[in-house]
Parts: C-alpha cells; sequence; structure tokens
C-alpha cells in the first residue's frame, strides 16, 4: 500500500498501513512536533531478508538463540514509526505523534536526540544491495503523506545524524531518486 498526501491519520497512526504495535516508544517533549524524516536501512540477520526479524526485535521478541548475531542485539529496545518491506509493504510500530526509539546518540541542526523531532523509516536492506522499486515507491508516498500532516521538512540518513556510528542507509541508497522526487523537502546535506 503506498500512502499520498491526502491519507487520512488517526492519532499519528496512518490509515491503511498494517500495524504492528511496538512498546520501545515514549511521549515527544511537550511542544515537540516532528520537523525532520530519518532514513534507515535494516536488514535481520545481516545481508537477509524476508522473515519477521525486524518485527520481532522492534517489539523485544527476538529469540536469542535463533542467529548468532541475535544473542548480541534481542535485549536492544529500539523502534522505528515505520517499515517498508523489500516488497513495498508499509508497516507501522509507533504513532508518529510520540517518540520512536530509533536514532540513538544523535545531532541534527545543532540539536541533540533526533528521536524527539524525528520521524523514522526503515528500509529493508543493507550496505551492500540496491533497494527495491517498490520499496522507493513506498517512501515517495509516505514522505508525501508524512510532510501532507507534520511540519516536516528535512530528511536525513542515519549516518547523516550519527556519523561517527552508523552508515545506512548505505550506499546503494538512491538519495539523488529520492531528493528529485521531492522538491518540497530539504536534504540540507546534499
Amino acid at each position: 500500500m503506498g500512502a499520498s498526501p491526502s491519507s487520512a491519520w488517526d492519532a499519528g497512526w496512518l490509515a491503511g498501513v498494517r500495524r504492528v504495535a511496538s512498546p520501545n516508544h515514549d511521549a515527544r517533549p511537550d511542544g515537540e512536533a516532528p520537523s525532520l524524516v530519518v532514513i534507515h536501512a535494516i536488514s535481520l540477520p545481516p545481508d537477509q531478508f524476508g522473515g519477521d526479524d525486524i518485527l520481532r526485535l522492534f517489539t523485544n521478541t527476538l529469540d536469542p538463540d535463533a542467529h548468532p548475531y541475535f544473542a548480541g542485539i534481542h535485549q536492544l529496545r529500539v523502534s522505528s514509526h515505520f517499515l517498508i518491506r523489500r516488497d513495498g509493504q508499509l508497516i507501522q510500530f509507533v504513532s508518529c505523534d510520540d517518540r520512536a526509539w530509533h536514532a540513538g546518540v544523535s545531532r541534527w541542526g545543532g540539536r541533540e536526540r533526533c528521536n524527539d523531532f524525528s520521524i523514522g523509516i526503515e528500509l529493508e536492506g543493507c550496505d551492500t544491495m540496491p533497494f527495491e522499486a517498490a520499496q522507493y515507491a513506498a517512501l515517495d508516498g509516505l514522505l508525501d503523506a508524512i510532510a501532507g500532516h507534520y511540519p516536516v521538512r528535512e530528511v536525513a540518513g542515519h549516518c547523516h545524524i550519527a556519523p561517527e556510528r552508523k552508515t545506512d542507509p548505505g550506499p546503494f541508497f538512491a538519495w539523488s531518486r529520492v531528493v528529485a522526487a521531492h522538491p518540497a523537502l530539504l536534504f540540507p546535506w546534499t
């Protein structure tokens, strides 16, 4: 399902999008509305796609014995607002009115704690493979829907807000395509 600027919102949940509620969120600071979208990439296990391991991570149900990599991450309490699967399916984990725990230690525009003022979008992907056309189509609709409802005007990657720690969405993410498709949004790092 692709989102559009006229998409309906209900208390920060986008209509028509699959919901998998994550406990890993809390309230935004008083009076804080999202002004930034942060693009991430995730694959679990690393460099593998499909399955529900990302959903399990974001809902604190990841089995540490299911894969050797999971033993080191199953205790993390993380989430994003949205995930875009390889086939373009959108899943929402946290209301955009709330603060999802996606950015970690981060800084943008001279401000610390990007979770306070951002919406996190994970794309199922990694640093070693291109993303799918269906993912870009879903991202386009989602960015339009978010910008049509929230005062979001800037978009950055996890690599831009935490450059010492993160590389995602990685070298295969087509930033030029996303920038060209969203002339009303700012990509200040370009």
